[in-house]
């Protein structure tokens, strides 16, 4: 796809939302440091997203260590049925709507609001839409004009257009406190020019826990067997884009749909049949079962296509982000005896279980995290590599036969990564004190 087609997509997707956003015409208003304060929690939420859902309720528990029990948590949603599947609206939490069109309802909701929380982890990245990118600046641009406090909570910084830099540098340096989750993130930012403070912790998802009575569900799924994940995703869908209309079975919600042609329904069904391959060559070769890990409901259909190529799909099992929530997917993850994926957050949340792992990245974010816990140099591979499956097979023999090669390495990485992702509540904490809220440190 040609950037000049990105860019155009790009704008009509500025048109419609300007269209439905009307005019500012509010006038800020202000509530005192001492009352119980209300914090928007603006990410990513409701998508049936592992990641996003581990990250969410591990910022949930940070914040309301912070602020106590009486603080008015609000979270916004695309879906909100999607959302109320793992987060339980009760007193001091609700849940509430954003349509596509979203402007006038975020301007609105930041208004009602204290404290302003990005917790989207990919909130300066544009790889899979600009549109969540824009409504992530849209939300740092109300709090500023209404003199609101916005904070940025373990976030990350990726590819984005030349016209997205200039975006970024405007908007984030609005931002009262960024802190990032990787040490390459923030040096991006700063590269971009944002003069917001930006510091560097950890994804809160490193804090996250699993209820205890998912531990054997894995074994429970797959009696008897050693299992290999493989978290795969259909790179070729991607960037979503807006549209005024198209096809109904390529949207993803109006007036966002999501980028098709003749070469990338070939180049999805050729890379379906890769992992398809792979899958087969561990189950003869290895002898182990194989998990595929929907991190997200986007990436059922693809699951799904790799499970109907394989010759030995009674060997298989889907672990979908649709059915099952973000405990008993970590629980899945830390229980494998290998991870191939292509899902930042499932490289992540399988670290606590010191799983030795392969990644096939289509974006920084993986990269990043590799860099960081000492698997890039060996373990990781762009997936437009010429050779990237025999890479990948070769790779994964030698840590099914040894994998006690990297489990060291990768428990160091996990302690570190807990230890930075505890610093994220110590920075916000400061920085709320030092605007007069009272908080727990």
């Amino acid at each position: 796809m040609s950037q000049e087609f990105v860019d155009a997509n790009n704008r009509q997707l500025d048109l419609i939302a300007l269209f439905v956003s009307g005019k500012w015409g509010v006038t800020p208003i202000g509530r005192k440091p001492d009352s119980a304060p209300k914090v928007l929690l603006l990410g990513y939420n409701g998508a049936n997203n592992t990641g996003a859902e581990a990250k969410l309720l591990a910022t949930i528990v940070d914040i309301r260590s912070l602020l106590g029990p009486s603080a008015m948590l609000t979270v916004p949603s695309l879906d909100v049925a999607k959302l109320r599947r793992y987060l339980r609206e009760e007193e001091g939490l609700k849940i509430v709507k954003v349509p596509t069109t979203y402007r006038r309802t975020i301007r609105r909701l930041v208004r009602e609001h204290d404290i302003i929380v990005l917790v989207e982890g990919s909130c300066y990245i544009e790889t899979f839409t600009k549109a969540l990118l824009d409504a992530y600046l849209w939300g740092t641009r109300c709090a500023a004009k209404l003199g609101r406090p916005c904070i940025a909570y373990a976030v990350d910084s990726g590819q984005v257009s030349m016209a997205s830099e200039g975006k970024i540098r405007e908007d984030a340096s609005k931002t009262d406190l960024i802190i990032m989750r990787t040490f390459a993130g923030a040096q991006r930012m700063r590269e971009w020019g944002v003069t917001a403070p930006i510091e560097v912790a950890a994804d809160t998802a490193f804090l996250f826990k699993p209820d205890p009575a998912d531990a054997d569900l894995l074994e429970r799924e797959l009696p008897s067997s050693r299992v290999v994940g493989i978290a795969a995703v259909d790179f070729h869908l991607f960037p979503v884009v807006p549209r005024i209309w198209g096809r109904r079975s390529r949207c993803y919600k109006w007036p966002f749909y999501f980028a098709w042609s003749e070469e990338r329904r070939k180049a999805a069904a050729k890379l379906a049949q890769d992992f398809a391959e792979l899958a087969d060559w561990v189950i003869e070769e290895h002898d182990r079962s194989i998990a595929l890990m929907c991190m997200e409901s986007l990436d059922d259909a693809l699951a799904n296509d790799i499970l109907d190529r394989m010759k030995h799909p009674e060997r298989a099992r889907i672990f979908s982000a649709t059915k099952y929530n973000a405990s008993q997917m970590a629980s899945v993850l830390r229980g494998l005896d290998l991870l191939i994926t292509s899902r930042y957050h499932a490289g992540a949340l399988s670290l606590e279980g010191h799983v030795p792992q392969v990644a096939i990245a289509h974006d920084v974010r993986l990269a990043d995290l590799y860099e960081e816990i000492g698997m890039k140099e060996e373990f990781f591979f762009d997936h437009v590599d010429p050779d990237l499956f025999e890479k990948v097979r070769a790779r994964a023999e030698r840590l099914l036969k040894d994998p006690g090669m990297v489990r060291e390495m990768l428990d160091r990485a996990h302690r570190e990564q807990v230890d930075r992702a505890h610093r994220a509540r110590q920075l916000t904490g400061e920085f709320l004190r030092s605007r007069g809220w009272i908080v727990n440190l």
